[in-house]
């Protein structure tokens, strides 16, 4: 059983999405995007502790808001269905056609009988706000046979029948361990049919504790003065002798306040689960969801950032696990250990508009990039582009390192004028040489990122192609990065820094005093030293006026098209009146 399809309409900050989901995958892209909202989305529609909650959805569920006139919709296809699950849903049932990632429509049903051909279930949220109830609404139906709220509803047995576990974030430590309804432990004990007998032993042992009855304590006279006050208006018979109680004593009071205890290992001490280590709930949690697939052996199965407060091996063996236990797995993640052990099929880049439109984006990579380099290089190099909403795809390692330094030091020297690169949101990646920067820039910029290119002078057609694939082009004139700075630093700056290097020996026996030729012996010295910071060293040094005009201008037209200046109000509401008087 899987998810191969969910349609999201009004919900938070998607206004349409249509997306078609892997066996297994990981949704990625920068913070902000709707990442969460999707899961959030899918247990809108197939998550029964949902239900649970008071009011389902509220008014920041909407996009934009705006909840008066607009309504949730969330649609999910669930296929791949098991033969309890047909039995179960056989009047719902419809068929998906996985060639062609659609549902099966045609009007000859034999050939439903093809392999490819499997079983599917629509399911519908709609969710919305009744004026005249002055309250909010939210349920879920068979969507190929809804047609308005009175439609065959898809009730909360329904939802058990598919087996969706979603663990966000937020909720990790706090109720795992607990028996509120929803829990993990709640969950495992309803799977394996067990009804708790618990309730009524319990409330009964509770009833017979008083607390602070000890007379000695104080608490005992106050309750005793209080008492008698009230016998002066009450009956004797009722409304006095009051005690105090451990808790309401009923059975929903109970499932709130009964907890797991955990050894800290000290001396037979004990505390209360969620007061481990982060780390330590984490894997205590995976530990219960994985029972929960094994007992159930056919859940999808979501989860927020894996990767929160565990370390990398330990991240790869939970999605290892994870995978190996579940029909299906959704991720979201920022972590590059998460994100490698998904193949690129797996990988679903998600970007959205200002309009509140997403779209899922698909890894394309160029031909001067294999996949065994792609996954070899990874980590290092692919993904922090990846995670990112902007990308600078810079010529070579000089340049990678060397221009966030540029934009940090003068950031330092100049906060109100400057700004540092990793504040503009920017991810800057090396192309490996000007022949790559086009195809490179091509496969962020498909996959809906705003990207800029940063080189040397280039050809005329090469210039060209990479201006096809980029939102801004930074070329300066020079053959080389080297060259650019050291032609356009003050001499003084560059004998300085040359004075205070350490010179590796065989530069001596070469220039014999390297610093009497600086430009020279610091041209080889950079181009020499490329992987090792030594050009960013020498620009992290630099004084405002000191530095290269051409590095100040382009880490100044960055910042303004990352960060555009916007119109002041009072002018903006000018303008305003002068469009509606013409």
């Amino acid at each position: 059983m899987k998810i191969s399809r969910i349609k999201i309409n009004n919900f938070r900050g998607i206004k349409e999405s249509d997306l078609l989901l892997p066996d297994h995958g990981v949704f990625i892209g920068d913070n902000n995007t709707g990442k969460t909202s999707v899961l959030e989305a899918i247990d809108l529609v197939l998550g029964p502790d949902r239900l649970n909650r008071k009011s389902i959805i509220d008014e920041h569920d909407f996009f934009g808001g705006n909840y008066l006139t607009e309504e949730i919709k969330i649609e999910v296809y669930v296929t791949n269905l098991n033969s309890e699950q047909e039995r179960h849903f056989h009047d719902q049932i419809e068929f998906w056609d996985t060639k062609e990632d659609r549902l099966y429509e045609e009007p000859d049903p034999a050939g439903v009988d093809a392999e490819h051909i499997v079983t599917a279930l629509r399911v519908l949220f709609v969710g919305g706000y009744d004026e005249e109830d002055d309250d909010f609404y939210g349920e879920t139906f068979y969507s190929s046979l809804y047609t308005d709220k009175n439609s065959t509803k898809f009730r909360k047995k329904d939802k058990f029948q598919c087996g969706f576990l979603y663990l966000r974030s937020l909720r990790t430590g706090t109720r795992a361990l607990s028996l509120e309804r929803g829990s993990l432990l709640d969950i495992i004990l309803r799977n394996k049919e067990l009804q708790l007998k618990v309730w009524e032993k319990t409330i009964f042992e509770l009833d017979s504790i008083t607390v602070a009855s000890d007379p000695d304590l104080g608490v005992s006279g106050v309750l005793d003065s209080i008492s008698n006050a009230l016998k002066k208006y009450v009956p004797k018979e009722w409304g006095t002798s009051p005690k105090l109680k451990i808790s309401n004593l009923t059975r929903e009071e109970l499932r709130k306040v009964i907890t797991a205890f955990i050894s800290t290992g000290i001396d037979g001490h004990s505390a209360p689960f969620y007061r481990q280590g982060t780390g330590s709930v984490n894997l205590l949690v995976l530990a219960m969801l994985s029972q929960i697939a094994a007992d159930k052996q056919n859940v999808i199965f979501a989860m927020e950032e894996p990767e929160t407060a565990i370390p990398p091996h330990t991240q790869k063996r939970i999605i290892h696990e994870v995978r190996k236990q579940s029909s299906q797995t959704l991720f979201t993640s920022h972590s590059p250990y998460v994100l490698e052990e998904f193949k690129i099929e797996e990988t679903v880049v998600l970007s959205r508009d200002d309009n509140g439109k997403m779209k899922q984006n698909k890894i394309v990579l160029p031909q001067t990039v294999k996949e065994k380099r792609y996954r070899q290089e990874f980590r290092t190099r692919f993904c922090k582009a990846l995670l990112s909403r902007k990308v600078l795809v810079a010529e070579g390692s000089t340049e990678t390192q060397s221009f966030p330094v540029v934009c940090r030091r003068l950031y330092e020297l100049n906060s109100e004028t400057y700004s540092p690169i990793e504040a503009l949101g920017v991810c800057v990646i090396n192309a490996g040489g000007e022949t790559n920067i086009a195809d490179i820039a091509k496969m962020y910029s498909d996959l809906g990122k705003k990207v800029f290119a940063l080189c040397d002078k280039q050809n005329s057609a090469e210039e060209a192609r990479i201006t096809a694939v980029v939102d801004k082009l930074f070329m300066h004139q020079e053959s080389t990065f080297e060259e650019l700075v050291l032609n356009n630093t003050p001499q003084s700056a560059i004998d300085a820094y040359a004075r205070n290097l350490y010179w590796p020996q065989y530069f001596i026996e070469k220039y014999k005093t390297p610093e009497t030729q600086a430009s020279v012996a610091l041209a080889e010295y950079f181009s020499n030293n490329k992987a090792d910071y030594a050009m960013a060293d020498f620009l992290s040094q630099l004084s405002e006026s000191d530095m290269p005009q051409w590095l100040k201008d382009k880490a100044l037209e960055l910042k303004s098209t990352c960060e555009p200046v916007e119109e002041p109000v009072a002018k903006a509401e000018e303008q305003i009146i002068e469009n509606g008087t013409q």
